[in-house]
């Protein structure tokens, strides 16, 4: 029972103490901040980063002529300026063309406005003529629902006196004798046009035959 008391007591000691409890002290990394740090390129130990032209432009941008860097060797050769002003034209367009292209897109735009005023124009135009055969339509609908129910009743009257007693409208009988009644209807309606068109024949015939003209008695005197 005591020896964990002492173990926890020993380490709660060694958690308190104003000294680290290990025997091992950390030497503190020497740094040079009076100077100017310039890496060794000739050094292994110097990092790939801290090397070439773009450290050395840094070194130049942060220390001036402290730094050592020549400023000659800064400026890009000739084939690397090229190479830049080409990057230049591809992503960073100059005043001109960013204008044109700014036009361009300005004239599309209005271009698809025009068209859309003249298409709501034209469909406004049209407006009257649309409304007038929704209403004709709706009329007709009307007309015809009202005709499909007063041939219905019509066909329950003659189904009733027909049978004797009330049909109920979806019964076969009713169906069937429905059926009957179109087809009569159908047969009475082309009789009746056959008719009408021949009265017209006969007229039409009646009016191309050309009557002989009366014979006159021309007695001469005696």
């Amino acid at each position: 029972m005591a020896l964990p008391i002492q173990r926890c007591w020993c380490r709660l000691r060694a958690m308190t103490l104003p000294w680290p409890a290990a025997g091992y002290h950390a030497k503190p990394v020497p740094l040079n901040l009076s100077g100017v740090y310039i890496p060794d390129p000739a050094d292994p130990k110097t990092k790939a980063w801290q090397k070439g032209p773009a450290f050395e432009a840094k070194l130049y941008g942060r220390y001036g002529s402290a730094s050592g860097v020549s400023p000659e060797r800064l400026w890009p050769s000739p084939e690397e300026l090229q190479r830049i002003e080409g990057e230049e034209k591809e992503w960073y367009p100059s005043l001109g063309e960013m204008l044109s292209r700014v036009e361009a897109k300005e004239r599309e735009e209005q271009k698809i406005k025009q068209e859309r005023e003249n298409l709501i124009a034209a469909n406004m135009a049209k407006m009257p003529k649309m409304v007038e055969d929704w209403r004709k339509g709706k009329r007709e609908a009307r007309q015809k629902e009202k005709e499909e129910k007063a041939k219905k009743q019509r066909l329950l009257l003659v189904a009733r006196e027909k049978f004797g007693v009330t049909v109920d409208p979806r019964s076969p009988k009713f169906l069937e004798m429905m059926k009957d009644l179109e087809k009569d209807e159908k047969r009475k309606l082309k009789a009746v046009k056959r008719m009408q068109r021949e009265e017209e024949r006969a007229a039409i015939a009646a009016a191309f035959t050309v009557k002989p003209p009366a014979d006159s008695d021309s007695g001469s005197p005696v």
